[in-house]
């Protein structure tokens, strides 16, 4: 049962984090220059990473231990949901990704505007990932 509290609480904590940065992080942004846009996302982007992809594997990885202990197909679920960021994220969000990193913060026009407004709505779905996978784990913990 520890393990699926703990992949509760990294779903949560990776939850949390995607829905910052939609909600408050990316309005915000989303007000400066484009130059400043491009030098304020790099990295930010470069940090969230480094967050986020560890707590998707983390919390994928704590779902599948509670699913094997526990027989609860709602952890596998979970943990599913849970690992499903990273294809998307490298399959769907990496590409706007590598044109934004491509750009030099001088260079930036209108087209870094459009790109960061794709990848907002692109990580919003990163942030109904977590939420999923949240709820999932917590409907698991409530029926152990």
């Amino acid at each position: 049962m520890f393990a699926g509290q703990l992949a509760l609480v990294t779903a949560a904590i990776f939850a949390g984090a995607a829905l910052y940065i939609n909600l408050c992080e990316q309005p915000a942004r989303l007000l400066l220059d484009e130059r400043a846009l491009l030098t304020e996302w790099k990295p930010s982007y470069k940090h969230g990473f480094a967050m986020q992809a560890p707590l998707a594997l983390i919390g994928a990885c704590l779902g599948f231990a509670a699913w094997w202990q526990m027989g609860d197909w709602r952890w596998l679920v979970g943990a599913i949901v849970m690992i499903s960021a990273w294809p998307y994220t490298l399959l769907v969000i990496m590409p706007t990704n590598n044109q934004l990193l491509a750009i030099e913060p001088a260079d930036a026009g209108v087209q870094v505007r459009a790109l960061i407004e794709k990848w907002g709505r692109l990580h919003a779905v990163r942030s109904a990932i977590g939420l999923l996978a949240t709820v999932l784990f917590l409907w698991a913990s409530l029926r152990a």
